[in-house]
């Protein structure tokens, strides 16, 4: 859980930063961070859409230019084909509903995180696809 926060020092999101680590019997598959995607201009440097907008939390994703850090993290391991099927995932904050259907599907079985997030969507989806889900009890670094 330590390299995810490393990883989330990365961010260029101007709300929040998220780090994820994909690991599978013990070894790093792949990480991500939030941000826009490879050669767009980053929300630190061209400002938040969602923030302009007054968009809450948790609503209207299609809004942000960003990717989040678990979407980064499963997109890495596709890029470089690397199966990710029966890995657990470390992020710093509760993956939303989105990233929980991209985990679900991804074959990811655990998921593990610190800091919670305004998403009951991801909750419900969590329980009825039987992926285990563990709050871990740290601070940022």
């Amino acid at each position: 859980m330590e390299i995810a926060c490393i990883v989330s020092k990365r961010s260029t999101c101007l709300r929040r930063n998220v780090g994820a680590v994909v690991v599978k019997e013990k070894r790093i598959l792949s990480t991500g961070y939030n941000g826009a995607p490879i050669g767009l201009v980053h929300c630190i440097d061209l400002g938040c859409l969602r923030e302009r907008l007054s968009v809450a939390s948790g609503e209207r994703h299609e809004l942000c230019r960003g990717l989040h850090a678990e979407q980064n993290a499963i997109i890495q391991a596709a890029y470089h084909g690397v199966s990710i099927k029966g890995a657990d995932i470390y992020s710093t904050h509760l993956p939303c509903s989105i990233c929980m259907k991209m985990i679900i599907n991804a074959g990811i079985k655990k998921v593990f995180y610190i800091d919670g997030y305004s998403d009951n969507l991801s909750l419900e989806l969590v329980n009825e696809s039987g992926v285990v889900l563990e709050k871990i009890e740290m601070t940022f670094l």
